[in-house]
């Protein structure tokens, strides 16, 4: 799971540097392409995330 984990902290940071590449961006195809790109690398985070929470039992209550 760590390694998932990480992965996944690598997808917010590739994210979070694709945003400020577009923000950065002089051409306008360019700031298109970024902002698809840091939406799609969020969109995934937020997908595998979603996908662990329903696989995870619940914890146990003692």
């Amino acid at each position: 799971m760590k390694d998932i984990q990480a992965y996944l902290e690598k997808l917010r940071c590739d994210a979070s540097e694709c945003a400020v590449i577009r923000d950065l961006a002089t051409d306008a195809s360019k700031r298109e392409l970024f902002s698809r790109l840091a939406e799609h690398l969020s969109l995934l985070v937020s997908m595998v995330e979603r996908e662990i929470a329903v696989r995870q039992p619940p914890a146990s209550i003692s």
